[in-house]
């Protein structure tokens, strides 16, 4: 199971890697004498790399509008101005566009033209973070990879938004108003490949509802969470990195095996109000647990495999795989208890 997890994420770095090398090289090897070609289409607001034709920088410029765009742009870089709207007209000739940045602007959903992002049906990143949405824009391009819509005011999440973005790996919603009432069972639905899926810093006060089975990291930090459901995660087995810094989980909110889960290597739990450390797998790695209410810690009652039988696995037998445990801004008294390490015998890190 970890290796499929790792395998996926190495692949996924793999096909970037190779991806930015071919389209570079591509550059490398154009014309000079097309260079002034490609000068003359650029928007005279904007700049245009002869070295990398197929971008278009307009960040930085003031600008209130969009430029129309040349055929030719796959990279449309727009950060950091004072955009409004998005309309047609900019991108009727645009259509081998793959990455818009528009973060930073003064985006509103009332700005957005109708079906505007819907016709690029080649785009696959999109970064609208830092603009006045109130809610998730649509429709949406079906082929899209990544969404990102940080640090807006979006409280509500259209019915179907999701519906067809099978493509969609990282969906970004952290620093919005979501409430508990905008994540519906269906919310997520068609989202059958996500890998990544950022809540953090809204106002949830419960765990969200159907999130997509597939889904390796889920950030919760910095919401209002006081329960984990019983049998939560086996709704989202590759669960690898769970994130829920800063919410308000005690012992009582959180079932008895509510994180005993084979597929998290990742547990973050730092900021709440556990007085206790709550039952872990025997694969996880890594455990944040700073800054909550625990007293003491006996490692031969959290210890995922008892003690006395882990001389019958052998070193590379089924012994705990915890390499990091952070236990600092706690009312624990040094020095580590010895059964720590004898439970613990990857250990490469204790902060307490």
């Amino acid at each position: 199971m970890i290796l499929k997890v790792y395998t996926s994420l190495l692949l996924l770095l793999l096909v970037n890697f190779v991806w930015t090398r071919t389209v570079r090289q591509v550059y490398d090897d154009l014309d000079p004498e097309h260079w002034s070609h490609y000068t003359s289409e650029c928007p005279q607001e904007c700049f245009c790399p002869p070295s990398f034709p197929n971008a278009l920088y307009c960040d930085n410029k003031g600008l209130k509008e969009i430029p129309a765009i040349p055929a030719r742009i796959w990279y449309l870089y727009l950060q950091n101005n004072l955009i409004e709207t998005l309309s047609e007209k900019s991108f009727v000739n645009a259509t081998h566009l793959r990455w818009i940045n528009l973060n930073k602007n003064k985006i509103t959903n009332n700005g957005i033209e109708s079906g505007v992002l819907s016709k690029m049906k080649r785009l696959l990143y999109l970064f609208l973070e830092d603009n006045e949405l109130e809610e998730v824009p649509a429709p949406l391009p079906v082929g899209l990879e990544q969404l990102r819509l940080a640090r807006n005011k979006i409280s509500r999440i259209p019915e179907g938004v999701f519906s067809n973005l099978e493509n969609l790996t990282m969906l970004d919603l952290h620093q919005n108003s979501l409430l508990d009432s905008a994540l519906q069972s269906d919310t997520f639905q068609g989202l059958n490949n996500l890998m990544q899926l950022n809540i953090a810093k809204n106002s949830l006060k419960k765990m969200p509802l159907s999130i997509p089975a597939n889904t390796l990291q889920l950030f919760l930090d910095n919401n209002s969470i006081e329960v984990i459901p019983e049998n939560y995660f086996s709704a989202i087995p590759k669960v690898t990195f769970l994130r829920l810094n800063y919410n308000k989980l005690s012992d009582d909110g959180i079932p008895p095996n509510g994180f005993n889960v084979s597929s998290i290597l990742d547990l973050q739990l730092s900021h709440n109000q556990l007085t206790k450390i709550p039952p872990i797998n025997a694969h996880l790695e890594h455990l944040h647990l700073d800054h909550n209410k625990i007293k003491s810690v006996n490692g031969t009652q959290i210890c995922p495999v008892s003690i006395a039988l882990e001389e019958d696995y052998g070193y590379y037998g089924n012994i705990p795989r915890l390499r990091y445990l952070r236990l600092d801004g706690n009312e624990i008294q040094p020095p580590i208890p010895l059964d720590i390490m004898i439970c613990f015998r990857l250990l490469q890190a204790v902060v307490i």
